[in-house]
């Protein structure tokens, strides 16, 4: 019988490999999932709603599928949201072929189902490995997007060089989609044990309590250290999601580029988000998740802001680099935060509902966003998503001087 170690390693191998395959559908719904839906509907001035359903079925999701994965293990649950995944990209490339509505809304729904267990991939993470290596842990499954974001631009960005993009044309990149998250499905089902076990094969080994019930979640919200760390991962994923799913549009259609110059910059920000992962991983573990999670907020400010003046492909790629990077930073951190105040039997409750909040504000920016775009141009965008994603670290840091955190619940 293999060693729990070796089970560890095996399984974080497995999910790094989940995840640099998600990370490549990932790269094609940010990258035409506005243009998608203005393509099929014909409504320019609704082209934040697609992201925004995207979004809004994610955050429905999360909490759902976050208290399954306490009830039933994370591997299930994770196999469910990659085939939702594969059925909604199914459905929008049948739409884009269509030109019927319904048919789309559908599969931005399933695609969304499935966003929301493929960020849940964390908790999994978090099972493995006790508190003073978790972010470290956690960055080690994060690490395979970088092989995404190497993959992404090479699998979509052939399908649409030279072409003058209309609904048909991406017809097959959606049916290409819809077959590499049949590969994460297939690359989840191999994770065994269930990482939930995992965990409470660790807590026990350190001597602590067996995880007996989960508390209210009520409770555990209001444990010392939650509430930065959720206000944190709240700001950084919701301007994150909703400049990246617009980037697309702004690029295409306000600066005039081709529609294959999107999946460079699109892969620059994966990138942003994972390449310098197992570096950061070890840094939060060192330096305490409190600057980290400033550190990273204020990174992504930076980014965001600067985007007003960028109109050329590299610069506006080495702007979503460092959008990455600054999402990267905050969002380890408080994943590792929160993480460290739950028990295996809370966890997913607790990234769940943080989710569903993320995914309504990433929803509700999106929407915003792009009525800005349409009508105070890129610097709306880009100035609101920057006062957004700075204003909580003011308050952050004197949470974290105002008292110590209570220990870690495993």
């Amino acid at each position: 019988m293999p060693s729990l170690e070796h089970t560890i390693r095996r399984n974080t191998l497995l999910l790094a490999g989940v995840t640099a395959v998600n990370s490549v559908v990932l790269q094609l719904a940010a990258a035409v999932s506005s243009l998608t839906f203005v393509l099929v509907t014909g409504h320019r001035g609704l082209l934040g709603l697609g992201p925004a359903i995207f979004l809004t079925s994610s955050g429905l999701t999360a909490v759902v599928a976050g208290r399954s994965m306490d009830r039933h293990g994370r591997r299930p649950v994770l196999a469910c949201g990659f085939a939702a995944q594969s059925a909604g990209c199914l459905l929008t490339a049948a739409a884009t072929r269509t030109g019927r509505t319904p048919l789309l809304v559908a599969g931005f729904v399933l695609i969304g189902m499935g966003m929301a267990t493929s960020l849940l991939i964390r908790a999994a993470a978090g099972d493995m490995y006790p508190q003073e290596r978790r972010a470290r842990g956690i960055s080690y499954v994060l690490s395979g997007a970088v092989l995404g974001a190497v993959l992404g631009p090479a699998v979509f960005g052939p399908m649409f060089s030279g072409k003058n993009v209309d609904a048909d044309v991406l017809t097959v990149p959606w049916l290409v989609a819809a077959g590499i998250a049949v590969l994460a499905l297939a690359l989840v089902l191999t994770v065994r044990p269930d990482t939930r076990t995992i965990a409470e094969q660790i807590q026990s080994r350190a001597g602590g309590p067996p995880p007996g019930r989960a508390a209210p979640l009520g409770e555990i919200v209001r444990r010392p250290g939650v509430l930065p760390a959720m206000l944190a991962s709240l700001a950084s994923f919701g301007v994150m999601v909703s400049v990246m799913n617009l980037t697309g549009y702004v690029v295409v259609e306000m600066h005039h580029h081709p529609q294959d110059a999107v999946f460079p910059i699109v892969g620059a920000h994966v990138l942003g988000m994972y390449a310098l992962v197992l570096v950061v991983g070890a840094v939060i573990d060192r330096v305490g998740r409190t600057p980290a999670l400033a550190a990273g907020l204020l990174v992504m400010g930076i980014s965001t802001l600067s985007l007003q003046w960028a109109t050329a492909v590299p610069a506006t790629a080495v702007l979503l680099f460092g959008l990455g990077i600054g999402w990267n930073l905050s969002f380890v951190a408080a994943t590792a935060q929160l993480a460290d105040r739950t028990s295996p039997v809370e966890r997913g409750r607790l990234l769940g509902f943080n989710d569903l909040i993320a995914s309504l504000l990433g929803a509700s920016l999106a929407l915003i966003g792009g009525y800005g775009l349409e009508t105070s141009g890129v610097a709306a965008l880009a100035v609101g998503a920057s006062i957004i994603v700075v204003s909580p670290i003011a308050w952050i840091l004197w949470s974290d001087a105002a008292g110590d955190p209570e220990p870690a619940q495993g």
